[in-house]
């Protein structure tokens, strides 16, 4: 198979899926474009606003994106060949991962757009509501710690040989550039008055210029507060961006931020796809990375991991995962227009997600021997499709620049939404309301990463392994089992509402299987270290959560279990159709 076969076949099946499937999931959910939304009914400035679906999606593809479709599928390619992970992209994504983001988004719309905790605590009892807040909020801190960690590394990264325009402190210096450019566009569509998408074209350049600036300004951290650890700094400085994120107006940084950012996901789209037409015609890019097989493996505890569960939560994002469904029903459904619009944003931003994890495969397919940073891969990759998309125009060291500071908006866009959506978790489970009660909630969030982060470094054999690369495993494990979680909770709605359950009960059985097989993994390998004597610190923290969020889990399947035994109950009007 060609390059340019690959992405023709991958594209040419997720159109066909958004078509055929989009239109029966869209009538099965009976969307209506003139049923009452959250958005309208309970408008607030903050946290409630409507967005059309042009400008709500790449706002929702921005977050739901993040580095998942890269770090996952690059890594899994680089273990096991970039066939297995290719199929479980283009397969998970319409047959799970798109059902999921779709039916959690509109569970939410017609729940007062209440988190998906919300229909647990109304279908199941009080008891499944707080574990289902608990699994939600830990998971969210495990994402808040590996993004954070992974954008840290990114600003720290050294300059080399082969990357003397592009060291992590030119990145740092664009990203800040462009968190400034966002809050710019959000005042001038507020108080200007200027028009989204007129904004969108004022900005976007300047943001191209952010990237240019990057390498004449670079800001090195340790030139500021000098350090051993500066990638810890970062740490602290990007946990406490996330504060200030998450309790500013939605309208202030999230939308402006989430707008660029999503257009960045579909300029990388475009110059992806160019880029490997031009490059493939030419004869200049091929696929060499094996399609079956490790390349040259990570470390992973020395081995190569087991296809068998490691895959299924390697590559969540692009396939399926957890997290879209607290961004769908924790921000998406607050400013959903109507519900027709559930289908453009939340399946068809899977679908493209997709396609985008495909990109990153083919950053991968390119190499001979494929390993290193999943960021770096990704850089040189986006780098290597620039250069052959603009016929040479730019060189491949700017390139990379624009890859690299992709990687770390990608980031930003998930930190930022995943703190305000733990925020929210925290202060529906605690009863908190007012402006003391987000705050509070946004701190207690952020506590936890803080510490964590702050854990001494661990090692495998004499590799240093930063935070994020101990957690990811974990991270994925968590994940996936919040998709599978997330599917039970609309299985039960399903069933407690007449429905039938047979769209959403497979998927939750098979992400089931596979997350509590990772789990047992993990705890296998903890075993392993300790009687090894290898275990640091952090290690014991992965451990001691991951039994957790097993009993939890456990827990919430059987309560759920036990509800859909019994006989369905006459459904009463839900908060959305009963009017506000």
């Amino acid at each position: 198979m060609s390059l340019i076969l690959f992405l023709a076949v991958s594209g040419a099946i997720l159109a066909v899926a958004y078509r055929w499937m989009g239109r029966r999931l869209a009538a099965f959910l009976e969307l209506d474009p003139h049923a009452p939304v959250p958005a309208h009914a309970q408008r607030d400035g903050l946290d409630f606003e409507p967005a059309r679906a042009s400008y709500l999606l790449p706002q929702h593809f921005s977050a739901i994106a993040a580095a998942g479709p890269i770090v996952g599928p690059i890594l899994a390619a680089t273990f096991f060949g970039w066939l297995p992970a290719w199929l479980w992209i283009i397969v998970g994504s319409i047959l799970i991962g798109g059902v999921h983001d779709i039916t959690t988004l509109i569970a939410s719309v017609r729940h007062r757009a209440g988190s998906i905790a919300t229909v647990v605590r109304r279908y199941m009892n009080r008891r499944s509501f707080a574990l289902f807040m608990g699994f939600i909020w830990i998971s969210l801190i495990y994402v808040i710690i590996a993004f954070a960690d992974v954008t840290a590394g990114a600003f720290v990264q050294k300059a080399s040989a082969a990357d003397a325009a592009a060291p992590g402190p030119a990145v740092a210096t664009s990203s800040i550039l462009y968190l400034g450019l966002a809050v710019a566009m959000g005042l001038t569509v507020r108080y200007l008055k200027v028009s989204a998408e007129v904004a969108k074209w004022i900005f976007l350049p300047l943001v191209f210029g952010a990237i240019v600036a990057g390498p004449y300004l670079p800001f090195d951290i340790t030139r500021v507060l000098p350090t051993e650890r500066p990638q810890l700094t970062w740490d602290y400085l990007l946990l406490g961006y996330c504060f200030f994120a998450a309790i500013s107006p939605m309208w202030l940084l999230m939308q402006p931020r989430g707008a660029l950012g999503g257009y960045f996901l579909y300029i990388v789209i475009v110059v992806g796809v160019a880029g490997i037409v031009i490059g493939g015609v030419t004869g200049d890019l091929g696929i060499h990375a094996p399609a079956i097989g490790p390349g040259r493996p990570l470390a992973w505890e020395g081995t190569v991991p087991p296809i068998f569960p490691v895959l299924f939560i390697t590559v969540a994002c692009g396939a399926c995962s957890g997290f879209h469904s607290i961004v769908a029903s924790g921000t998406t459904s607050k400013q959903l227009h109507n519900e027709a619009d559930a289908k453009p944003v939340a399946y068809g931003g899977m679908l493209l997600e997709a396609f985008f994890a495909c990109i990153s495969l083919a950053t991968v397919m390119i190499l001979a021997k494929p390993g290193g940073r999943p960021d770096a891969t990704y850089a040189d990759g986006i780098a290597v499709f620039m250069h052959h998309a603009t016929f040479g125009w730019v060189s491949v060291e700017v390139a990379r620049q624009f890859g690299l500071l992709c990687f770390a908006t990608f980031i930003f866009d998930t930190l930022d939404a995943c703190t305000r959506l733990a925020r929210y978790v925290l202060m529906e489970a605690l009863g908190w309301t007012g402006r003391g009660g987000v705050a509070a909630a946004t701190a207690l969030t952020l506590l936890v990463p803080v510490i964590v982060v702050s854990l001494p470094p661990a090692s495998v054999g004499d590799q240093v392994l930063p935070i994020w690369r101990i957690f990811w495993n974990l991270f994925g494990s968590s994940n996936q089992l919040l998709a599978a979680l997330a599917l039970l909770a609309v299985t039960v709605w399903l069933r407690q509402r007449g429905r039938p359950v047979w769209l959403t009960l497979g998927p939750t059985a098979f992400m089931l299987a596979m997350t509590f097989w990772s789990l047992a993994v993990t705890l296998q390998l903890h075993l392993a270290r300790v009687q090894a004597g290898a275990a640091a610190t952090a290690h014991h923290v992965e451990f001691g959560v991951a039994l957790l969020l097993a009993a939890m889990a456990l827990w919430l399947i059987v309560e759920a279990v036990l509800i859909l035994r019994r006989r369905p109950e006459p459904a009463a009007p839900e908060p959305a159709a009963a009017g506000r």
